[in-house]
């Protein structure tokens, strides 16, 4: 009672319900919402400290960066999303407020548009070496897509794809990845209605910012091949399982491309199924399924990519539980 009394009293003034409007859309800094709001940059602190306080927000820092989203846990998260669902979105001063959450928006999107401008072509280089990106895609959803997801927790989310296609199933989705160029890259992807419910933040993959067994699907796609310590990451992984929980596992099979080191960082060249087995089973996670996907196309491609499935407490199933409609890479 005392939770619910504190979260109405922090809602219960003029600027704070605006900032559960614009929040109730997605993630925001405090210079977004400071131009959104015309509200000097210690004002609007104070009124989102309040209302981090009461539980009606969540707040994390990126770099220098501090981002804030409406809480979507526990009863004072139902609150917020009550209470941000009962103001007029008709009132004048919420209706400008959302003209110019709508070019800030707008303004994120392009930044980022520049930035996949910049790098695609680098990006591509690589696809061209192996089987198209749709049909990995296309074996992903074939493994991971279960009814009544919860939580799906995209490790290394790059451009957030993983969410895009999981999303739709889940009740939440976060993806995680250290680079804030990319994070801002899958902010502008996941920036749709029907994917508010996604958010991405900065986090160590070593030390990710997750409870135990809580999330019911992991995905690595393409990622294992960048880390130090692959096996590491997907001992993290296993921490943050459900029992009965997925994780899928998308990256190369052993090659002899040693330039990809030093034109594109990559540290591994690819990994045997066995020795991915092996980290697996030192995780705690039960193998399943594996499927292997040659390369199609020219003499330049020559990377096979595995996609490796593992569950928790040895209750593993190997195939989708109900058919699932695929929507090809964009």
């Amino acid at each position: 009672m005392e939770q619910l009394l504190a979260g109405l009293r922090a809602a219960g003034e003029p600027t704070r319900l605006r900032l559960l409007a614009l929040l109730a859309r997605g993630e925001l800094t405090v210079t977004e919402l400071t131009q959104i709001l015309r509200q000097s940059q210690p004002r609007v602190s104070r009124h989102l400290k309040l209302l981090c306080e009461a539980g009606l927000l969540e707040r994390y820092r990126e770099g220098s960066w501090v981002f804030y989203r409406l809480a979507d846990t526990g009863q004072v998260g139902e609150l917020a999303e009550v209470l941000s669902g009962l103001i007029p979105q008709e009132d004048i001063v919420i209706a400008r407020d959302l003209e110019r959450f709508e070019a800030v928006r707008a303004a994120r999107a392009e930044k980022a548009s520049a930035y996949f401008r910049a790098n695609s072509g680098e990006w591509n280089r690589i696809r061209s070496l192996y089987v198209p990106e749709d049909k990995v895609e296309q074996a992903m959803v074939e493994l991971g897509a279960r009814d009544g997801l919860g939580l799906v927790a995209d490790l290394g989310t790059g451009t957030g794809r993983m969410l895009e296609l999981f999303g739709p199933m889940a009740k939440t989705g976060l993806g995680i990845d250290l680079s804030p160029e990319m994070l801002a890259l899958a902010r502008a992807q996941l920036d749709r209605p029907e994917l508010q419910h996604c958010s991405v933040r900065q986090g160590d993959l070593y030390d990710l910012p997750l409870q135990d067994e809580s999330a019911d699907l992991v995905t690595l796609h393409m990622v294992l091949h960048f880390l130090d310590d692959p096996a590491a990451s997907i001992a993290e992984a296993a921490r943050v399982l459900k029992p009965g929980g997925r994780l899928l596992i998308a990256d190369f099979a052993p090659h002899e491309l040693d330039y990809l080191r030093e034109s594109h960082a990559h540290r591994r060249l690819g990994f045997a199924e066995n020795e991915v087995a092996g980290w697996l089973a030192d995780a705690g996670l039960a193998a399943g399924e594996t499927r292997t996907l040659p390369p199609e196309g020219g003499e330049d491609a020559k990377l096979t990519v595995q996609i490796w499935v593992a569950g928790k407490d040895g209750k593993m199933v190997n195939k989708a539980v109900r058919p699932v409609e695929f929507e090809g890479a964009k």
